[in-house]
């Protein structure tokens, strides 16, 4: 029997560096994205770490006050028991983002094209529909008298003993689904890019930063099913922060734990920059033609094994991963579904005006910070001012990769006071100009096309990742959607209230009971799913992740 024949990578030659007027185009559209970092997180960033060296707030006048708010913090048991709580709650999703996610995309990726795309479309549902408040008023369902099934686990969320296990299993099922779908979509593209192993070490890596990174500002979900409680028990860090700002008024200690998680995400996040860049991370589109058979000479012994590998049970192999994520994906989500199946009361979790107030400002904020960060990526990643080291302008946005709303609210809500905006519709609109996690995903995508580009920059970088803009725009949407926290903490009157607002105050009331899928409607959900099963199959199923210079390998159709 002959022996696989190993790939070989084939180096891509570095490509020509670019007329002088195409860097200074470069640095040019790179311009909005460095204002509104500075305006929308630098700034912010600064005026954080000033309020924590300072008391008072609201009711009392400011004094400066050095670092006694960091003493009062880091010296009490509060904070460290939160940030232990709030690690481990990232302990369950990181485990199925870095164990199940590559499992999962091997399987498929084994079982042939029908078999991956038929997976990213049955869990595509799961990112389209996910809603971290619909997903907690599901659970409390839990606890009625006639509570569905795995959602009575809810009755432990009473004792202060049972409270934080219940809830890390509460998160852990809550989130299975459209953690192992994003996993998916992650890790598929780096079995194509030609050294799979080494593409997949490092998008793991990668994954695992993000993962702890959004677990670490971990508030809807908490929030809404214990307010912290019982006795603290399950107090998280946002939690913490926002009983200090906003429940206490003492902007001083609340600025100071917003500083103290501001600076774990940004360490992961110039960790993560710098991991990308180092291994010379890129992302590419591969022609339509290549994955219809037309694999090179150096590929020939790789494809021959996964062809034996394939008849030999590949697709029996990825049926059954997919069958088993699938199950226990419904398992885990029948809390939502029996919810939904069950319907409420849509007047009670605030109707039209609502999902106007959630809707507009979320696709507004997407196109503003997606669309920054893309004439970004444009400039340094496909005009690429500084030649082959221009992703390392990269790193001056990397402490904010994963900082999302939360670490900057304390700043953030007294800019919009001092602006007297606090109470009006525009204050829905996310404060973030740009979206540096699209930016990094946007400029490596832009220097796999240029690097391969034999056209014009407009056909060879401009179109082939203009869908991917879209794509981010949409995901940042669902995001936006979804927040909680920013809105909670500039609108006070009910007519401003965006849906995932009014459900978790239903939650907390006796005002009626909220319907599980008013922030998931159906139009949105018929819309976005159409939109990512698209996505999916005709643009993310061609993307190529490689590594340390080596050129993508040609995929099976």
């Amino acid at each position: 029997m002959n022996s696989p024949i190993p790939p070989t990578p084939v180096p891509v030659p570095p490509a020509a560096r670019p007329p002088a007027s195409y860097r200074a185009l470069g640095w040019l559209l790179a311009v909005p994205a460095l204002l509104g970092t500075l305006i929308t997180l630098v700034l912010p960033t600064v005026q954080t770490l000033v309020l924590s060296l300072h008391s008072g707030g609201v009711l009392q006048p400011s004094r400066f006050v050095g670092l006694d708010n960091y003493g009062k913090v880091l010296g009490g048991e509060e904070f460290w028991r939160a940030l232990g709580f709030t690690l481990s709650l990232t302990a369950g999703p990181l485990l199925v983002a870095v164990v199940v996610g590559p499992l999962l995309a091997l399987a498929l990726d084994l079982g042939g094209p029908l078999l991956r795309r038929a997976g990213l479309v049955v869990l595509s549902l799961a990112i389209v529909t996910f809603s971290p408040i619909g997903m907690a008023a599901a659970w409390l369902r839990g606890t009625m008298p006639d509570g569905p099934g795995i959602a009575t686990l809810a009755e432990g969320l009473r004792d202060p003993a049972t409270a934080p296990g219940t809830l890390r299993l509460v998160v852990v099922a809550a989130t299975f689904g459209v953690v192992c779908a994003l996993a998916l979509t992650a890790f598929l593209p780096a079995l194509r890019g030609g050294t799979a192993g080494r593409a997949t070490v490092v998008v793991a890596v990668l994954v695992a930063l993000a993962t702890v990174a959004v677990g670490a500002q971990a508030f809807s979900i908490g929030m809404a099913l214990t307010r912290g409680g019982p006795e603290r028990a399950t107090q998280t860090l946002a939690g913490l922060q926002y009983d200090f700002a906003f429940r206490m008024a003492q902007f001083g200690p609340g600025a100071a734990v917003a500083a103290l998680t501001g600076v774990l995400l940004g360490v992961l996040g110039v960790v993560a920059v710098v991991v990308a860049v180092a291994a010379r991370l890129r992302v590419t589109v591969l022609p339509k033609r290549n994955r219809r058979g037309a694999f090179p000479a150096a590929d020939s012994g790789r494809v021959s094994d996964a062809g034996r590998v394939r008849a030999g049970g590949g697709v029996v192999v990825g049926a059954v991963a997919l069958a088993l994520v699938v199950a226990v994906g419904l398992v885990c989500a029948w809390p939502w579904i029996s919810g939904v199946l069950a319907g409420g009361d849509g007047a009670a979790s605030g109707g039209l005006r609502a999902q106007v107030n959630t809707w507009v400002p979320a696709v507004a904020g997407a196109l503003v910070s997606v669309g920054v960060a893309y004439l970004a990526a444009l400039g340094i990643g496909g005009l690429r001012p500084l030649g082959a080291r221009s992703e390392w302008l990269l790193l001056p946005f990397a402490p904010w990769l994963f900082v999302g709303t939360g670490p900057l609210g304390v700043a953030d809500w007294q800019n919009m006071r001092n602006l007297r905006l606090v109470d009006t519709f525009f204050a829905l609109f996310p404060p973030l100009l740009v979206s540096v996690p699209a930016l990094l995903v946007l400029t490596l995508l832009c220097k796999g096309l240029a690097e391969r580009n034999d056209r014009d920059f407009f056909g060879g970088v401009l179109l082939p990742s203009l869908p991917m803009a879209g794509v981010l725009a949409g995901a940042v949407t669902l995001v936006n959607a979804q927040d909680v926290l920013w809105p909670l903490l500039v609108a006070q009157s009910p007519e401003l209230f965006t849906v995932p607002v009014t459900q978790m105050g239903l939650l907390g009331g006796y005002h009626g009971v909220p319907d599980v899928g008013a922030s998931t409607p159906l139009l949105v959900v018929a819309v976005a799913l159409a939109a990512v099963v698209a996505a999916q199959l005709l643009y993310l199923d061609r993307l190529a992740i490689s590594v340390n210079g080596s050129r993508p390998a040609r995929t099976s159709p």
